[in-house]
């Protein structure tokens, strides 16, 4: 492996990337066209971000563990995502856009009332926070053992990359480069594949010297339990957690939405096979890793197969998978802060040119917070785990009921605050409290079926309670007359507010074709200097910049109009 060559690669497509966020400077005049794109955003668009804002690194270091050690249970145990993406198409993600609402938190302040969404909006940013400072660190030490560079300096620089063109671009930033980075990943794991077969001795090789039971759908501590209490959890985590929900309501209609949520389960259908092959490919060629060195697998069949270049643009795709995850939370904290908190609370008569402001500095001191906890990972063990049994902890509770209000006439803010503090109550008894007292634990389906299934029956047993009381939630009441007088103020939007929605959504589709066009273009270029695989690097970027034409088309089909 040649470091210059790859840290070439990461920087070459990093600074591109980042220019792209760049451009979109001007691009937001006001909170919708910032943190929703103006509610007209492409469905394709919005469900390729939606699909690369729900994974990071960890899924390489994470499912590749599990593919190395057990085989095909690892693309079973991602497939319950794709039926969860199934679940909230048909149902929850409609659900969402029907409310007009710019955010969750804004619905849950209306549906539900300001303490319930005071509440929510604390733990939702304190959880995001954490999670998402703790997915940065360990794609900078991937970076930083691969390239052999500092840890510290690794890990400020790629989360002030993050941040920036979030920060600057807001949501069409973010889209579009979620977009790249979906390209460069895609095109690193097709690359690989082919690659690490070639190395274990072809396909049928590789299922001779498979052991046995590793293309079985179930195997090891991963059961039928765990899966359907996965699959479960992902119904309420890709239906209401509050950074899908935002791709959910930046579109432009109802079936949109459903679009973006059917989008993204399909490539989740097929995506998890690509990723998770080569790990258990590398099982075969070498089968002696243990114990936490099983995460290095993907790694290592990387290092292995990639000539240099290759293995920067790998390094590359799965940084841009964190950062995707990342900067979208980081998008929607910032949105739920600036219109939620400042707009809602500090300061309603607020200036657009004001809002703005404040929501590219809260972008940034979010940013600079998380990087902070990335940095803090090192020498606090376990913060990792910690912060994944947070959501665990959290996640039905703050998930559940806002998607329950989404049909329910008779949830109220007080019963909604009840449900969620008792289950986060119980949740931490069952996660934390025993264990510690008397060393009880719940295996793996157990721990998901109560963190989800606690709130679903509670919220299902005030359901019936309020139905045979005959009581009808006074919030319901109120949000519905908001929902009709919404419905009448986006009917007689400004001429001018319509056009620059329109002139931003059409320069966003160009953008984006231009840069899957530079994108094939650099491919070949890496093709070239690298020497090796040119066929297989200029078939992929042959591809990608045919996939150029469809933005570029839509652009054209995007008409401004006048209705006089």
């Amino acid at each position: 492996m040649s470091p210059n060559i790859d840290t070439i690669v990461i920087f070459v497509f990093s600074a591109f990337v980042l220019c792209i966020g760049l451009v979109f400077a001007r691009t937001g005049i006001n909170l919708k066209s910032f943190f929703a794109g103006g509610e007209s955003v492409p469905w394709f668009i919005g469900g390729l971000s939606l699909f690369m804002s729900f994974f990071s690194a960890g899924t390489f270091v994470a499912w590749g563990s599990i593919a190395y050690k057990y085989g095909w249970v690892a693309i079973t145990i991602q497939w319950t995502m794709c039926i969860g993406a199934l679940i909230s198409g048909m149902y929850l993600a409609p659900l969402w856009k029907s409310t007009g609402n710019l955010t969750a938190a804004e619905f849950i302040k209306e549906r539900l009332g300001s303490q319930v969404q005071k509440t929510y909006i604390y733990i939702f940013m304190l959880v995001s926070l954490f999670i998402k400072g703790t997915v940065l660190y360990p794609v900078a030490k991937l970076v930083s053992a691969s390239l052999g560079y500092p840890l510290m300096p690794s890990t400020i620089m790629l989360g002030l990359f993050m941040i920036a063109y979030t920060a600057v671009g807001g949501l069409w930033a973010v889209m579009v480069t979620d977009i790249l980075q979906f390209v460069i990943l895609t095109a690193a794991v097709l690359i690989i594949l082919p690659l690490s077969f070639d190395a274990a001795g072809g396909l049928s090789k590789f299922q001779t010297n498979a052991q046995e039971g590793f293309f079985d759908l179930l195997n090891g501590e991963f059961t039928l339990g765990f899966i359907i209490a996965f699959t479960l959890y992902h119904i309420f985590y890709i239906g209401g957690n509050w950074t899908f929900v935002q791709r959910y309501t930046s579109v432009k209609d109802s079936k949109s939405a459903r679009k973006v949520a059917y989008l993204f389960a399909g490539l989740y259908l097929i995506s998890p096979v690509l990723w998770m092959l080569p790990p258990m490919i590398y099982k075969t060629i070498n089968p002696s890793l243990t114990g936490l060195d099983t995460e290095n697998a993907y790694l290592m069949i990387c290092q292995l197969v990639l000539p240099p270049g290759l293995l920067g643009l790998m390094l590359t795709g799965m940084y841009f998978s964190t950062s995707a995850s990342a900067n979208t939370t980081l998008n929607v904290v910032s949105a739920v802060f600036t219109n939620d908190i400042y707009k809602g609370r500090i300061n309603p008569a607020a200036s657009d040119r004001k809002l703005m402001q404040v929501a590219r500095l809260s972008s940034w001191l979010i940013g600079l917070g998380m990087i902070a906890i990335a940095l803090m990972v090192p020498y606090i063990g376990g913060l990792v785990n910690v912060t994944i049994s947070v959501g665990a902890i959290t996640g039905g509770p703050i998930l559940a009921p806002p998607i329950w209000a989404l049909v329910s006439k008779r949830l109220s803010g007080k019963a909604t605050l009840i449900i969620t503090y008792v289950s986060l109550g119980i949740n931490l008894i069952f996660k934390i409290i025993l264990p510690f007292l008397i060393d009880f634990k719940l295996n793996r389906a157990e721990e998901m079926l109560v963190g989800v299934g606690v709130p679903l029956v509670l919220l299902i047993a005030n359901e019936i309670r309020a139905y045979y009381s005959n009581y009808l939630s006074p919030q319901y009441l109120e949000f519905k007359a908001q929902k009709s007088s919404r419905k009448a103020q986006k009917a007689n939007l400004s001429e001018e507010e319509i056009s620059e929605s329109l002139q931003q959504n059409k320069f966003g589709l160009k953008i984006t074709a231009f840069a899957l066009a530079f994108t094939a273009f650099l491919l070949l270029v890496l093709g070239l200097i690298t020497g090796d695989n040119f066929g297989l690097l200029g078939s992929i970027a042959a591809l990608i910049f045919v996939l150029a034409i469809i933005p570029w088309r839509a652009s054209r089909r995007i008409i401004f109009y006048s209705r006089d």
